[in-house]
């Protein structure tokens, strides 16, 4: 068993699995940050701030670094002992850091994107320096000088794309930077002479780091029904504007009930169970990044047929409407993947159906497409039910 103080940092077999209430805390910063990136998206979808193609990919951009500095923090306190006070201490250090990202994103590629960069790499190094120096090297220094090699190819693209003036030279560096970040935590930091290593292969807490996936999942649902719940509240209460808000929290019900269904409930077994866990559970932060990117976008479709239900529909608002529910299912596609070894043809029934929706949409109204979209996730849900009533419960037999 991991000791409290000095002796060793990594989790026992007999630590406590559940999120302690401080990481719960830092949830809440995320909550914020969510709000602000689904904020910006929808200002480009209205306004044309930035044009909707630049403005999803500078929003996907400041998304992606925030995950990053989720993730790691979850893989780092899903390995070791989150009671301890170094990793209290970082933990409380990624609430400080994050907090400062998310009141830079509605301006973060413009005046405050060297504030948004400097603080992410700043974070990203100051917490692995902080465990190498506070804990004395332990519980493994090679780790630290993977990590930090990774870190150090991104760190110059974050800043200097932060200090330049202009955008496009700037989403170059950034999108550089993420793919070197992503490639880093996706293939366990390989480094010369010391190989590749992902967080946990030793000892991984497999049921914290699930719950830890599944909140974050539920955060972005709560992101989803503040946007709802904030779209309607402004609006004059018109039938088809109550319409529209009824619509998006049944949709929101249909998103909860496809993810959690079976697969959505299972992946501490499927850890368990798992011939390479660590592997396993770097595959499943990028199928909940996807569905975690769907739901926010989703949400923006929802403040898009609430607020102008019967309007013209932009062919461009069909990438929330549409876009953001058929992304759900894909990373939940995955994530089935990923537990059973297997894809159920609901999930590609579904994305089909989304697909084939794309020419008819154009000539509906917001709402309608919403309406359709809504009738899609039905089915799949109902396919789901439908399909556990004829079967005895399974087992988790995930692919490796």
């Amino acid at each position: 068993m991991s000791e409290t103080h000095g002796g060793r940092l990594v989790r026992g077999e007999a630590s406590f699995q559940r999120a302690t209430f401080l990481e719960l805390f830092l949830d809440l910063v995320f909550v914020f940050a969510l709000t602000r990136i689904s904020a910006r998206v929808i200002v480009d979808f209205t306004d044309g701030q930035h044009g909707v193609y630049a403005g999803l990919g500078q929003a996907l951009l400041l998304f992606l670094a925030l995950w990053a500095v989720w993730s790691l923090t979850v893989w780092s306190t899903s390995w070791l002992d989150p009671e301890t006070p170094i990793v209290q201490t970082v933990i409380v250090m990624t609430m400080i850091g994050a907090m400062t990202m998310a009141v830079a994103v509605p301006d973060g590629f413009g005046a405050r994107a060297s504030l948004f960069s400097i603080t992410l790499v700043t974070l990203q190094i100051g917490r692995v320096v902080f465990f190498h120096v506070v804990g004395h090297g332990r519980p493994d220094p090679q780790q630290s000088i993977r990590v930090m090699f990774w870190f150090g190819l991104s760190a110059p693209l974050w800043v200097v794309g932060g200090l330049v003036n202009d955008g496009k030279v700037r989403g170059a560096l950034w999108t550089v930077a993420v793919l070197i970040d992503y490639t880093g935590l996706f293939l366990g930091w390989p480094t010369p002479r010391l190989g590749a290593q992902r967080l946990g292969v030793q000892m991984i807490a497999a049921e914290h780091l699930a719950e830890r996936y599944q909140q974050f999942l539920l955060i972005a649902l709560g992101e989803a029904i503040f946007v709802i719940g904030l779209a309607f509240s402004g609006s004059e209460f018109h039938a088809d504007q109550t319409g529209g808000f009824v619509l998006a929290l049944a949709s929101t019900v249909l998103l909860w009930r496809i993810y959690f269904h079976v697969a959505g409930g299972m992946l501490d077994a499927a850890i368990d169970r798992s011939r390479d866990a660590a592997r396993l559970a770097t595959d499943m932060s990028f199928a909940h990044l996807v569905m975690i990117a769907g739901i926010v976008l989703t949400g923006v479709g929802f403040e898009l047929f609430i607020t102008e239900p019967l309007g013209h529909l932009p062919a461009t608002w069909l990438i929330a409407i549409l876009g953001g529910p058929a992304l759900f299912l894909a990373g939940r596609a995955a994530l089935e993947y990923q537990v059973f070894a297997r894809v159920s043809r609901s999930r590609l029934a579904g994305l089909l159906a989304l697909g084939l929706l794309i020419p008819a949409a154009l000539h509906l109204r917001p709402l309608t497409a919403g309406a359709a979209v809504a009738v899609v996730l039905l089915g799949v849900a109902s396919a789901d039910t439908r399909r556990s009533r004829h079967r005895s419960p399974e087992t988790p037999m995930p692919p490796y």
